[in-house]
């Protein structure tokens, strides 16, 4: 395995020999659509028995922590345009993961909850799903994993409010 370089004349001199390789190699825009493309791949070879999509997942896991929600909330809770999590929600209700009912306060809410078929199926795809987050950034030694997904944190929480749907912060 690569240990990243401890100093940072040697950082650079590495960065600067992967741009040679290609000049896709220094922008980190590229480098994280990649990352998320092999990413999906490895999670629909670890979950390939389940037929469940990684933004379904997350929507089935939004559930499972959170219990009953509207669309909205559900929205801000996985960082899904309200559209899209519509379309997931009305998949996942074909397959009877999840109900919807109407909201007792507001006619115009739906509210949507994990029927017991989806709490099952969160939990038998637990174990694949972290073997596919365990396998992407496997090739890394521990400590640039943590390093990894702290500043991937700190990314995320610094632009959180660029785009067209914000993750929701505690």
């Amino acid at each position: 395995m690569t240990v990243l370089p401890s100093s940072s004349s040697s950082l650079q001199a590495e960065l600067a020999a992967a741009a040679e390789k290609s000049a896709l190699l220094g922008r980190p825009g590229f480098l994280i659509r990649r990352l998320h493309q092999i990413h999906g791949s490895l999670f629909l070879e670890e979950t390939a028995g389940f037929g469940i999509t990684p933004v379904q997942y997350s929507v089935l896991t939004a559930l499972a922590e959170h219990g009953e929600m509207d669309q909205i909330s559900i929205a801000l809770e996985v960082g899904l345009e309200r559209t899209t999590v519509a379309e997931v929600i009305q998949r996942l209700e074909g397959r009877a993961l999840v109900r919807r009912r109407q909201s007792p306060k507001d006619g115009r809410v739906r509210l949507v909850k994990l029927a017991r078929r989806g709490q099952q199926l969160v939990e038998r795809m637990a174990q694949a799903v972290q073997r596919a987050h365990d396998r992407t950034i496997a090739p890394l030694p521990p400590e640039d994993r943590d390093r990894l997904m702290l500043l991937l944190i700190r990314l995320l929480e610094a632009n959180n409010d660029v785009g067209n749907v914000p993750f929701r912060l505690p």
